[in-house]
């Protein structure tokens, strides 16, 4: 893993050129928490739904602002309202959810909203789905990489 910030948001907008993504920048969950760490102002923002952030677990000191609604999944119409109240547009906005695919989507939409400074977290909190069995957690991710978040 890179040793510095500036070395790693330089990978992270390398890989966001590479794989053609409209945001500032897409980083490996270690690098999203080496960066909460070392730059002021970062922001991680976690877009899973509530019944995940109860059941699942949260990520100390994030900021949770459901994307969709569980259970049917319906689109938040309060998500900008509620981003633009609790995140400066001026910080370096990292975007987490359980995959990496809702964070995605909500880096997209909030780059053409006047985010400027706008990350994907890839892998997410639980990671890929594994082979036959079909469950994250040990594939990738924030958890299984170890880093920090509590479980009601």
């Amino acid at each position: 893993m890179p040793e510095s910030v500036s070395d790693i948001l330089r990978v992270a907008q390398q890989r966001a050129k590479d794989l053609q993504l409209p945001y500032e920048g897409a980083l490996l969950p270690r690098e999203a928490h080496f960066l909460r760490d070392h730059l002021p102002g970062v922001c991680l923002v976690d877009v899973r739904s509530r019944a995940e952030w109860d059941l699942v677990g949260v990520i100390p000191g994030s900021v949770q602002i459901e994307w969709q609604h569980y259970p049917n999944w319906a689109l938040n119409q309060h998500f900008f309202e509620a981003l633009k109240q609790q995140v400066d547009p001026e910080s370096l906005v990292m975007f987490i959810c359980r995959s990496g695919h809702r964070s995605h989507l909500a880096a997209i939409a909030a780059t053409h909203s006047g985010f400027r400074d706008c990350y994907n977290v890839l892998e997410g909190f639980e990671g890929d789905r594994e082979g036959t069995s079909g469950q994250r957690g040990r594939l990738g991710g924030w958890r299984m990489a170890g880093l920090p978040w509590v479980q009601s």
